[in-house]
């Protein structure tokens, strides 16, 4: 596949389609903020989500749709609430049969939907997978080494989406498990929140080990509850991205974390930034999900409480710390 279109010219889309041209590919980027996509054109960078970074003068940016739907490959990169609407959108400008690649990380706020079944709803019989994985965008844009996971129920797309997009640099592994995948690109952003809040309240490094790894088990339970395997979650979309997520601020998530930690009300927090920290969304969906599949999943709850409720910070950790003692548990064991 060498036509590709990306929607979304945040950090992560502008740095897939620089790894796609220094790849040969033939790239256009849809922004939605003219000035970025006039950024792009003239200047060959993206100052206001990927500054710093020289980008190959063959990306074309536009602000219209229909000019990434004549691709042969799709890439969604949108924030995860806006993704249905723009799928939408492109749905008249895509040949039949385009397949298309979601790398948003997200659930749909108001129908609990995975973005997958939100991307499926709006672009019927499209081919879809999934890109995840452990992976900041000024690293992929850098050209460090990383590696994520491409996850796709047809075997022959999956193969060629990894030799469309992969490189020595960017490494992709691929699986047919798109719920586990999804789920855990999702939890893991509300789970570096709680891992920034610890780090902001000065709580140690022995608290965030304990959060990672009891995140990782909420996760793995509710991705056992709709379907996924448990291996997923100890793969790189599972551990390898909550491991990321949770121990570095280029993480906008565990950032917004330390900002509350450190006593910065969320509104605030918010109002100050261009991009989106997924994880305040994902925290409504993640909860009403748990609630309807009957999942116990107590940190992303008080992340919960803490984002939306106006619980306060001190009195959450502590009602966290007097739960009862139980038996460990991860991946495939409901404790």
């Amino acid at each position: 596949m060498d036509r590709i279109g990306i929607a979304g010219a945040g950090a992560w889309g502008t740095a897939l389609a620089l790894v796609l041209a220094r790849a040969g590919r033939r790239v256009a980027l849809w922004a939605y903020e003219r000035e970025v996509a006039a950024a792009i054109n003239t200047g060959h960078e993206n100052p206001l989500y990927l500054p710093g970074i020289a980008l190959d003068p063959a990306i074309r940016a536009t602000t219209e749709l229909a000019e990434i739907g004549r691709a042969e490959l799709l890439l969604l990169v949108t924030p995860a609430q806006h993704l249905r609407g723009i799928a939408a959108a492109l749905r008249p400008h895509l040949a039949q049969g385009t397949p298309v690649l979601i790398g948003a990380k997200g659930i749909e706020q108001h129908t609990g939907a995975l973005l997958s079944e939100a991307a499926a709803a709006s672009l019927s019989g499209a081919p879809l997978a999934v890109l995840s994985g452990p992976s900041f965008a000024l690293e992929v844009a850098r050209g460090l080494p990383t590696a994520v996971t491409i996850a796709a129920r047809d075997q022959a797309l999956g193969s060629r989406l990894v030799q469309t997009i992969g490189s020595a640099r960017l490494r992709p592994y691929l699986t047919d498990d798109l719920v586990g995948v999804q789920i855990g690109g999702a939890i893991k952003n509300v789970i570096a929140i709680a891992c920034g809040i610890v780090a902001g309240r000065r709580l140690g490094h022995n608290t965030r080990a304990a959060l990672i790894t009891r995140g990782l088990a909420e996760m793995a339970r509710l991705g056992l509850a709709m379907g996924a395997r448990a291996e997923t979650f100890m793969g790189l979309s599972g551990l390898g991205d909550l491991t990321l997520t949770c121990n570095d601020t280029q993480s906008r998530n565990f950032s917004l974390g330390i900002a509350l930690g450190e006593g910065r009300r969320l509104k605030d927090v918010l109002a100050e930034r261009r991009s989106v920290a997924e994880g305040v969304t994902t925290a409504i969906s993640v909860v009403g999900l748990a609630g309807r599949l009957g999942v116990e999943m107590p940190i992303s709850a008080a992340v919960h409480a803490v984002l939306h409720e106006g619980a306060a910070i001190d009195a959450t950790i502590e009602a966290l710390l007097a739960r009862p003692f139980k038996s460990e548990g991860l991946a495939g064991v409901s404790v």
